[in-house]
């Protein structure tokens, strides 16, 4: 036990990064120019709404790999009052989608729910920061998106990251002109230093300020948007425009070791995800190894595993599926998975069943984390999927446009572009929202705030999530240790379990000693950024590849 608890503390020597602290207010985002520009919302006076409004569109301009006007995404909560507050503005499948429409004449899956016109989802963005700011806001919509509209028009310098980043999506992006053109300089790749300028993202931006969504809806953008869709055999129409909604529904919450949890509730899987591995660890005394440890790791990774099974089968648009949310998180329930998990052995992912739930009691993404003056607390995760999207920008127009449509089961048993397997729950149907992980989640200690946090990173963000919330309540980290600190990634299929971050070797060895399929890789587990609040000070931490080019910034 010793060798262990003195490997944990070595452990968090190795990431003893410093987290950016502040007194009264934090904006926690994944480019400069968008947490810039939420600050000033904040010192003008506004509110943690307000500037979420103007770092998500700056995003769509400073960040375009996932920043959007052409995605969707989840908007969390959480006021100085204790009132909450969810808003889902998650894309939807056009009226012409399918519930077969990518596969082949085989019956195999196309990569047509990948790249092009066909891929993208009804976005949801523009309608659910309108939707959150006139119920929530406090400034002037027209001010909170000049930002955004300056930034277009006058350019943004670049940094390594973001030209890099362009230059890594050449292949998806120069086979459609206006991307190749304005991304990638038609093969002249932009360089660290050099301005990005968007003219006609600019003027897509003004119209959205002068008339808000109605414009991005039914108006001169939602009429060029349905034309070049109907040009390019894209599925999205005008009527789809103008059908759709953002949605506000209650978020979910749980409890772990006297810390509260307000998570989002379906269509996003990370509030249910979250809940069930908490409480799976929970009373399991899996953290007395230490952090690092195989034994730790083993837990961790076998409550994970539980979860996502779940999340397979069960979980989908509540809209249109039955989600047995209560049933899902019901502590019964939860207490009988953590008794399947062997403490010293991983169960083959084909042999996980979880079933039968007990009956229902009488249902690329990026990240920001902003806490304002009041104490109001925003996490926002929002996305047009994979890192640039569908590939295709909007001629006129300015942005990308989604892939979300991989988001659904194309089909039953086949894994999507993250490798993960879905059911008929998570089927195509038309006007329904694909499955989400993002996991924007806000924690309370002592009835007061503690925490803002989210990320991005596909299937793989509620775990990591998971791990920066366990390391700062469990192992003592503070917000940039624990987002520093070595994460571990099990999503029940591909029954894999990859190790991120300095893992020890010994300490892989030993989990394949125990059974589990250790795949060791440089990537990472989500993006995560996020906002700690304690001893009097706000703690910003952001992700070692969002502190490339993110910043977190405040007063």
């Amino acid at each position: 036990m010793r060798i262990l608890l003195a490997f944990s503390l070595a452990a968090v020597s190795l990431f003893a990064s410093e987290p950016v602290r502040t007194r009264k207010a934090m904006v926690v985002a994944q480019e400069p120019n968008a947490t810039d520009a939420g600050v000033a919302v904040l010192k003008a006076g506004g509110n943690a709404v307000d500037a979420a409004v103007a770092v998500a569109l700056a995003l769509a301009v400073t960040h375009p790999s996932a920043g959007n006007l052409g995605g969707g995404g989840f908007l969390l909560l959480r006021k100085a009052s204790g009132e909450v507050a969810f808003f889902d503005f998650r894309e939807k499948a056009p009226a012409a989608a399918s519930r077969d429409m990518y596969l082949d004449k085989d019956g195999k899956p196309t990569r047509d729910s990948v790249v092009g016109w066909r891929a993208a989802g009804v976005p949801g963005t523009v309608r659910g920061l309108e939707l959150a700011h006139k119920k929530y806001g406090r400034k002037l919509w027209a001010g909170l998106v000049a930002p955004a509209v300056k930034l277009a028009r006058e350019g943004v310098t670049l940094s390594y990251a973001e030209a890099r980043s362009m230059q890594s999506a050449a292949k998806l992006l120069s086979p459609f002109p206006e991307s190749n053109r304005l991304f990638l300089r038609s093969g002249k790749f932009y360089e660290a230093g050099d301005k990005l300028v968007q003219p006609e993202l600019a003027r897509t931006l003004k119209r959205v300020q002068r008339f808000g969504s109605k414009d991005f809806y039914e108006g001169e953008t939602a009429k060029i948007l349905a034309a070049e869709m109907a040009k390019n055999g894209g599925l999205i129409t005008l009527d789809d425009l103008k059908s759709y909604q953002a949605e506000e529904r209650t978020p979910l919450r749980t409890t772990y070791k006297g810390v509260e949890l307000i998570l989002p509730p379906p269509p996003s899987s990370g509030g249910i995800l979250l809940t069930q591995i908490l409480g799976m660890l929970e009373g399991s005394g899996y953290e007395k190894t230490g952090f690092g440890s195989a034994q730790t790791y083993h837990w961790v990774a076998e409550a994970m595993k539980r979860a996502y099974a779940d999340r397979a089968e069960y979980l989908g648009d509540p809209a249109f599926v039955k989600v047995p949310v209560k049933a899902l998180t019901n502590r019964t329930y939860i207490e009988r998975l953590r008794a399947s998990i062997d403490p010293n052995r991983a169960t083959p992912a084909d042999q996980v069943r979880n079933g039968p739930l007990p009956q229902p009691e009488p249902t690329e993404t990026t990240h920001f984390s902003i806490v304002d003056a009041e104490g109001n607390a925003v996490a926002m995760t929002y996305t047009i999927n994979g890192s640039y999207g569908n590939g295709v920008t909007v001629a006129g127009l300015g942005f990308l446009m989604n892939n979300e449509m991989d988001d659904f089961v194309a089909k039953p048993g086949v894994a999507n572009m993250f490798g993960a397997v879905g059911g008929e729950a998570n089927a195509i149907q038309p006007g329904k929202r694909p499955l989400s992980s993002m996991t924007p989640t806000i924690a309370l200690k002592d009835g007061k705030l503690y925490m803002v946090i989210g990320a991005p990173g596909g299937t793989r963000i509620p775990n990591g999530v998971l791990q920066a919330f366990l390391n700062v309540v469990d192992f003592k980290m503070n917000m940039q240790q624990a987002i520093d600190a070595p994460r571990i990634h099990n999503q029940w299929k591909p029954d894999k379990l990859y190790l991120m971050g300095e893992v020890s070797p010994d300490t892989a060895q030993l989990l394949r000693q125990r059974g589990h399929n250790v795949e060791v890789t440089n990537g990472g587990v989500a993006r995560v950024e996020g906002i700690l609040v304690q001893d009097g000070f706000l703690q910003g931490g952001s992700d070692a590849a969002s502190r490339q080019s993110g910043k977190a910034a405040g007063y």
